[in-house]
Formats: C-alpha cells, structure tokens, sequence
C-alpha cells in the first residue's frame, strides 16, 4: 500500500509511483479513477469509502497487481473513509491552504494530511519533502523511517539542478552518493518535486534505479500539463490547476516558455472552499496575460455569484479579463482570440468528463470541447480563405 497525499500533485505522483513500477504490477486509485494494466474505472472521489476500496483493492489482488498506489485526501481522512487501512510507503508532496470549508481551519487541514504518516507500519517508510513549509509537522507524526526529497544535500534524494524545455525536463538528482541525469517528459518545477517524491517511494520498495528508468519515457498524467496536439500556430494546455498555489505554478512556468499571452480559462467549484475563490481571481489575473471567468461544477451555487467572488479583490484594479458564464463559449472565445505563440490554458477539470450543475450531472469534458473549438475555427479560417 503505498499512499500519497498533499494539496497539489496527488494525481501526479500517484500516477508516477504506478507508471515507473509497472501498470501490469500496480493499480492505481484516486482523482482519475482506478485502472491497472489495460483496464480503467470510475472511482467517485478521489479516495473511495471503505466499501467501495475493499473490491477494488481486491480486483488488483485478483490481477496479480503486488502494489496500489494510491490517492489519500485529507477529506478522506476527515469523514473516516481511511480506518484500519495501514500503508508501507506514505508520501506527500507539498500543503498550501485549501479545503477550509471542510476542515474549519489551517490547522485541521494539516492534522487530517498527517494521518497519513500516524497509519503508515512502523516497518513502513515516510518520504517528506524536505522543503515544504509544513515539513517539521509532518515530520513529528511519522510511525515509519522517515526519507527526505529536496534541493538541499541533507536529503535522501537531492535535487541538485535541473533546466525545462517546451518538451522535457532534465534533471540531475543525487541519491545514495550518487549522481543520476534523467530525462523527464512531464515539465515544470512542480514536476521535478512530483518525480523525486515517486522515485524515492519506489527506491524505499527495493526498486533499483536502472528499475525504474526502464519506464521513464512513459510517464503522462491526464488531463495535467496536457499540451493538445492541434498543429496550430497557437498552443491549447488543459490542466487541473484549482489552488492559488498549483495555479500560481503552472503559470509561472508556461512564461518560461517562448510564448507571447497566457489567455486562461477558469471557473471555481461550487459548495467547495469558498474562502480561496478572492485569492484564485488575484492570482490569474495578476500572472495571466488575460483571463475568461466561467462556470465549474456550480452545484447548488449561481455560477455569476462564484465568479463575482474571484474577481473581487482584483476588479479594480485589473481589467485583464472577461466573464463567459458558459464555459463551452468561455473555451471556444478563448481560442478564437489566440494569437500565433499564444498559449491557451483551461484550468480547473483537468480530463474529467462531467460537470455538476443544479439539478443534474452532464457529460462535459476540456479536452474534447477545446479540440473541438480548434476544429471550428480551422473551418472558418479556411472558408475565409
């Protein structure tokens, strides 16, 4: 049982963990449903009560899966979904302030994470990032061997440097004494700590190294980073981005890029942490070139009061933006203003395919609807010709 929790980067890793030990040998569960080798599923909530994880747990047992890795929110651990369940390797990759409105404070939020480490074996191992601001608590409810990611040289796996380009990552990492270049398909910073974390969870279950380099080149999370394959002069990224911090990331990474604008898309969920919703509008509007506010699973809520909410420390004084209540306009007024070397984000839903409105679920996903929009536009632009 391998479980990896923290705000940003859950799917990531966990994908990872999976991806470089083998999918024929580890399943996984969590945002994006269960799977393991050819197989895929719907999971509900990125970490599934009790009475659904017992058969999935025993499905994997049934296709010879060894390991699971798997998604622990602290939601999960909150409304007790986690009880009697006891990890070999626990994992976390960063905490920022989210999910407030669940756990009533900072505090609890941090107690729920650390639940992790207090149902790790005492036979387990803890693998922290060791440059996280949340280190020492999580640090002191740890019941297994604490191993450590991070920049600096005190740690079990260093990241000593490491240069981004539009299409890999190179890395240098020191474990062990000693000094390994990898090549990372996945981009950004965020992902160079999301790798170490999922390496060093794997080096803790006796993998080898050369073990898991043999998978490296199939690392791809859906629906995180996902740049579509459009052949346009512009460029169209869906990700999952939905925390001040995962977006203040993500955007911080694509100017890095040789790109011109960063037109984003972006809405926030309904009967979810409403306190964020101020600090999200101020983060996109202050690191995008532009932004469209638009609709995301609103629930119960009128989706114009969430976005009137996003915008409401920032409307003054930025004019960056626009509001599209509909997000299938938002997505296609998005791609018609893009420019050539523009970059195109839609953020919030990664590849879900659904949206939960007032009274009813509908199928509705990113990827395809950007596709999509692209499509649309190439016909008009070539009827213009």
């Amino acid at each position: 049982m391998v479980g990896i929790t923290g705000t940003d980067g859950k799917t990531s890793t966990a994908t990872i963990i999976q991806t470089l030990i083998g999918i024929e040998t580890c399943g996984y569960i969590g945002t994006n449903g269960r799977s393991y080798g050819s197989f895929k599923g719907e999971t509900g909530n990125t970490t599934p009560d009790v009475d659904k994880l017992e058969p999935y747990l025993d499905k994997f047992v049934k296709n010879n899966c060894k390991y699971v890795s798997m998604e622990a929110s602290s939601e999960a651990f909150f409304r007790g979904r986690m009880q009697d369940l006891f990890f070999d390797v626990s994992v976390i990759t960063n905490i920022t302030k989210e999910h407030l409105n669940i756990h009533g404070s900072y505090e609890n939020y941090i107690e729920c994470k650390s639940m992790l480490f207090q149902q790790t074996k005492k036979s387990g191992v803890c693998v922290l990032n060791h440059d996280d601001e949340h280190f020492m608590e999580i640090k002191q409810a740890c019941n297994g061997k604490i191993v450590t990611y991070g920049k600096g040289e005190e740690n079990t796996l260093q990241i000593v440097n490491y240069r981004v380009n539009p299409k890999c990552t190179y890395i240098t990492y020191r474990y062990d004494g000693n000094l390994y270049e990898v090549k990372s398909p996945l981009l950004g910073e965020f992902n160079v700590y999301n790798l170490a974390a999922a390496l060093l969870a794997c080096l803790s279950l006796s993998y080898t190294w050369e073990d898991l380099m043999k998978n490296i080149d199939k690392l791809i999370v859906d629906g995180r980073m996902e740049l579509l394959d459009t052949k346009t002069p512009y460029y169209v990224m869906i990700d999952y981005a939905h925390t001040p911090n995962g977006i203040t990331n993500l955007l911080n990474f694509v100017h890095t890029l040789d790109i011109n604008r960063s037109i984003v898309v972006i809405g926030s969920a309904g009967e979810r942490d409403y306190l964020k919703r101020p600090v999200m509008g101020q983060t996109v509007l202050d690191n995008a070139s532009y932004a469209i506010f638009t609709y995301e699973d609103p629930r119960s809520e009128d989706p114009y009061d969430i976005i009137q909410q996003l915008i409401s420390t920032a409307k003054d004084s930025h004019h960056n933006y626009e509001i599209e209540v509909d997000r299938r306009t938002a997505i296609k007024k998005a791609i018609n203003m893009a420019n050539p070397k523009d970059m195109v984000l839609v953020l919030g839903k990664g590849n879900e395919t659904y949206q939960k409105l007032k009274n009813e679920t509908i199928y509705f996903n990113d990827v395809e609807e950007a596709y999509k929009a692209v499509e649309e536009r190439e016909k008009r632009e070539i009827v213009l010709e």
